[in-house]
């Protein structure tokens, strides 16, 4: 029996390419410090809030890393297939470089994301509901017109792009102890983890998921990735039915806890983002928040960086989730 040798990780090396790139395109997001939290758990509390990023989310740093190298390598069009965030980036820079752009989304897509990628020009086919209905119409497309994919998270330029975010986690916090990411299918994760481990080896990584999509979390506990039959979260950005192959790979290695939330702790820290750091952040984004939240005093090392991945969700959103104030 022939024994599949173990994906080539990406180096830290790639990393720092992709940040030299993206000088210039993607927004150096803050670490906002969170002075209620750290009161409370007795550690400096930062959060990195990837809200801030252009088209509201980490996404754009994978994108730009990938598309860039397509359109160097020739490519006339691109295609994903996205809940939302990596379709809005891939949009953005494909309108960037002159590319054509096709981003297949949910039938289930928020009015917010699926106006986010036409307004920058992306091209929106609807098809079912789950990450395999997208991916399997995205390939189709992909074959018939002669597109590029461009996935969202399962390939070495998107994991090199998202780790931007976790260099300038520790070049602003070179102390950092405790680094907490959102999981969905695990590029930014992936990504992140490896900078931050690369560089300060003695940090932790915690990864967060909800618990109806806790593609990580089971893939750990099995060894391997696992798909799961099906998964449900008011975040809706963290739904792959499975973890990226190089993307558990990298965690197996960097990643040193996984947790879970539940979908109403979520909410919890979507609230607490908005009344006290005066942040919009999706359910998605605040998952991290949500972990952080639930922590008791004496528990974590300090300082915690949690990285708030994404806020597109618009007013309308935020109301329906949130309901009137308990």
């Amino acid at each position: 029996m022939t024994v599949a040798s173990p994906p080539e990780l990406v180096p830290l090396d790639a990393i720092r390419d992709a940040a030299q790139h993206l000088r210039g395109i993607a927004v150096r997001t803050p670490l906002l410090p969170v002075d209620e939290l750290a009161e409370r758990l007795g550690v400096p509390v930062f959060v990195k809030p990837e809200s801030l990023q252009r088209v509201g989310a980490f996404k754009l740093r994978g994108a730009f890393t990938l598309v860039r190298q397509l359109a160097e390598g020739g490519a006339t069009g691109v295609i994903t297939y996205s809940s939302g965030n990596h379709g809005q980036a891939v949009a953005f820079v494909a309108r960037r470089f002159g590319l054509r752009a096709v981003i297949v989304m949910p039938e289930t897509v928020t009015a917010v994301k699926r106006g986010g990628v036409e307004r920058l020009g992306g091209e929106v086919v609807l098809a079912g509901r789950t990450s395999q209905d997208r991916h399997s119409r995205a390939m189709a497309l992909a074959e018939e017109q002669g597109l590029a994919v461009v996935p969202p998270f399962d390939h070495p330029a998107i994991i090199a792009g998202q780790g931007t975010a976790g260099l300038e986690v520790v070049e602003d916090c070179p102390d950092v102890a405790v680094v907490a990411v959102p999981v969905g299918g695990g590029g930014l994760a992936a990504g992140v983890a490896t900078a931050v481990r690369s560089l300060r080896p003695e940090a932790t990584v915690v990864t967060v998921e909800p618990e109806g999509a806790p593609t990580y979390y089971r893939a750990r506990a099995a060894g391997k990735p696992v798909r799961l039959e099906a998964t449900e979260s008011v975040a809706d950005g963290l739904l792959p039915l499975m973890i990226g192959t190089l993307n558990f790979a990298h965690l197996a290695r960097y990643a040193a806890q996984a947790a879970l939330v539940t979908d109403e702790e979520i909410v919890r820290a979507v609230r607490f983002a908005l009344d006290r750091l005066k942040l919009v952040v999706e359910p998605s984004g605040a998952a991290t928040l949500a972990w952080l939240l639930a922590q008791r005093p004496g528990t974590l090392a300090g300082p915690v960086v949690a990285i708030l991945s994404g806020g597109n969700v618009d007013w309308e959103g935020l109301q329906a989730l949130l309901g009137p104030r308990p």
